[in-house]
């Protein structure tokens, strides 16, 4: 056995002794860093890298993380004692560099070796993070007994603080190993905070030991996956619940802990007033007719709510939030807050008492005094919450997107983060009016949205928000007052899952937009060009796909530069988001075919000229045959 072994282990070493070698000629960086430039000169890094650590323990979490991701990189690194004859040097400031913060970094390459350096773990961390992207993108596919990188300096440091990447597990239940994936995805991009959808109608995720008809009622439902979202059958009578389940307090102890080695928080979302199907179900004497709700199996709409009036709800709410500060060490706690339906307030004697008792004008304010119990309760375990942008309360009736509301809302503690969903409007109203505000409108971030033809897509709650569109995403929108902005603690993406059950599905709507959603919020505003943004995440995908994930490749629908050339003449230039896709046409109202015209570049057309556009890629229809008219 041990004559085999070595045998084994030799062959081995000799595998990657002959590995390939590669030359970086050129660096293609997501999120695209304040400050690059390349040099003449070149650094090769061998297959067996020498590691020296200069301010922080060779046994800290970010060099554990380094060391095990080479290894995974298919390398065979070494830590050192000192930075004499090592490749790669890892050096944390004894004194503070003012311009980087906590997560910026310094990244230089010299013909001596690689400097990493930073003020903090985090830079360390981001530092790395840059380096394998400069290495080749099927590093971790590859062996590789040489990489040649150019010299060049790195300066990099985040435009805003939250970057957050946002995963609903209630709809459809995601496992611990997927998680983490996704976190090491989140983790490649610089994205550094995971609001994590546990609870809603559909199920209960999270580990009760106060409540535990939490888990055994409202962790499940009448298994429905099979059938399209919003055309199951309701459940029968007596039908058994087999659909759902929740994570264990271990199990979240765990994905805590990656995502922190990975410079990542763990913020948890319970939904409350309203998206309480799961916990109604359990707990049914906390509605207002006592009847509660069933788990539901498709859309829920309008949702069930927890009855305000009752001195019950309120303290069932304290404790299942006590449990939840138990688990998770973040300073914040999302509550949750949207469309919460209040007809159920309003027939319910309870909640008009509530009402008069404590002089509140109407529902919406019955919401704010219920969200406000709750605050003060977290803040008393030293918590923050975050709601959505309807915890602030509405002006009128106004339930549309960009809706107005009430920023300077007098029972919401001043400290309460908005999250705004619906459009920029309402975070741009808190943010004038001093409240701290994370932007995460539809039109740019939900990700549960197509990405391009639905013809040609997995099915999708609708909307169309292609990686362009993404791209465009600006939490603090130009003009902005510098004292609004700074109350803009940034941005994030949001990937519901109606119709989302499984990880490859998940995958496929988040990647590549995150990539953009990535640049929006760590790139400096001027430094974003979606030119140069679109050609890196060709590479991007390479890089994705061998590391085993999967994505989208893009919108292949043509978009249309013209320009004036005369009178009756224009130039028009056409390209779509996916580089290298074949654009064939006609002009003679003909259908396009591979036979047709292909373009090679700009053209003139004469105005009224009705062009026929059909786009392939990799020789394959991708999207529809598209009809324009020039102007």
């Amino acid at each position: 056995m041990k004559t085999r072994m070595v045998l084994l282990v030799g062959l081995g070493l000799l595998v990657a002794g002959c590995g390939r070698k590669a030359e970086v000629r050129e660096l293609s960086i997501v999120p695209e860093p304040v400050f690059q430039v390349q040099k003449e000169g070149t650094y090769t890094l061998h297959g067996s890298p020498k590691l020296s650590v200069v301010g922080l323990g060779q046994n800290s979490a970010t060099v554990k993380y380094i060391m095990k991701t080479l290894r995974q990189a298919r390398m065979r690194p070494k830590l050192v004692a000192t930075s004499q004859n090592s490749d790669v040097e890892l050096v944390l400031y004894d004194t503070v560099n003012p311009e980087l913060g906590d997560e910026g970094y310094l990244l230089e390459v010299r013909s001596t070796g690689i400097t990493l350096s930073a003020n903090s773990e985090h830079g360390i961390f981001y530092a790395f993070q840059t380096l394998l992207q400069m290495l080749p993108p099927d590093v971790m596919g590859t062996v590789y007994s040489a990489v040649t990188l150019p010299e060049c300096t790195v300066l990099d440091y985040p435009r805003f603080e939250w970057r957050g990447v946002h995963l609903d597990v209630s709809r459809h239940f995601f496992p611990v190993k997927f998680v983490k994936k996704y976190l090491d995805v989140m983790a490649r991009y610089k994205m550094n905070k995971f609001h994590f959808h546990l609870t809603d109608d559909h199920g209960w995720r999270l580990p009760s030991e106060r409540y535990p008809l939490l888990n055994t009622v409202g962790s499940w439902r009448v298994d429905r996956d099979s059938s399209p979202w919003g055309q199951a059958d309701p459940p029968r009578e007596g039908e058994r619940t087999s659909y759902g389940g929740f994570y264990s307090r271990e199990e979240l102890g765990e994905i805590i802990r990656y995502a922190e080695e990975r410079g990542i928080e763990v913020i948890p979302e319970v939904e409350l007033p309203g998206h309480c199907a799961a916990l109604l179900a359990a707990y049914p004497q906390l509605s207002c007719d006592g009847k509660g709700s069933e788990v539901a199996t498709g859309p829920c709409w309008p949702s069930p709510v927890v009855c305000a009036g009752n001195d019950s709800t309120v303290e069932v709410l304290k404790r299942i939030l006590d449990e939840v500060c138990d688990i998770f060490p973040s300073r914040y706690i999302h509550i949750g807050g949207d469309e919460a339906f209040k007809d159920a307030w309003r027939q319910c004697p309870r909640c008009q008492q509530r009402i008069r008792q404590e002089h509140l004008a109407d529902e919406e304010q019955l919401q704010s005094w219920l969200i406000a119990q709750v605050q003060a309760h977290l803040a008393e375990r030293g918590k923050t919450i975050i709601g959505w942008d309807e915890i602030m309360g509405l002006k009128g009736t106004s339930w549309g997107m960009d809706a107005t509301v009430n920023a300077r809302n007098e029972l919401l503690g001043d400290d309460a983060v908005i999250m705004s969903w619906r459009g920029l409007k309402p975070g741009m109203e808190a943010a004038r009016a001093g409240r701290k505000v994370i932007m995460c409108p539809t039109e740019y971030c939900y990700l549960d949205y197509y990405q391009a033809d639905k013809r040609w897509q997995p099915a999708s709650i609708g909307g169309l928000i292609t990686l362009r569109k993404a791209y465009e995403f600006n939490p603090a929108p130009m003009g902005t007052n510098l004292h609004v902005e700074a109350n803009i603690l940034g941005g994030q993406c949001n990937l519901w899952t109606e119709y989302i059950n499984t990880p490859q599905h998940a995958e496929y709507m988040l990647l590549p937009r995150m990539l953009a959603i990535s640049e929006s919020l760590w790139s400096p505003r001027e430094r974003k060009d979606w030119a140069r943004f679109r050609r890196k995440v060709e590479e991007q995908k390479e890089r994705l796909r061998d590391a085993g994930y999967n994505y989208c490749e893009g919108s292949f629908t043509p978009q249309f530069e013209a320009r004036r050339v005369d009178e009756k003449t224009m130039n028009i230039a056409i390209s779509t988001e996916v580089p290298n896709t074949y654009i064939f046409y006609t002009t003679d109202m003909s259908e396009p075919t591979r036979e047709s015209a292909i373009y090679l570049g700009p053209i003139n057309l004469s105005r009224g000229t009705h062009i026929k556009i059909l786009p392939l890629y990799k020789d394959i229809e991708r999207d529809s045959v598209y009809e324009f008219v020039i102007k």
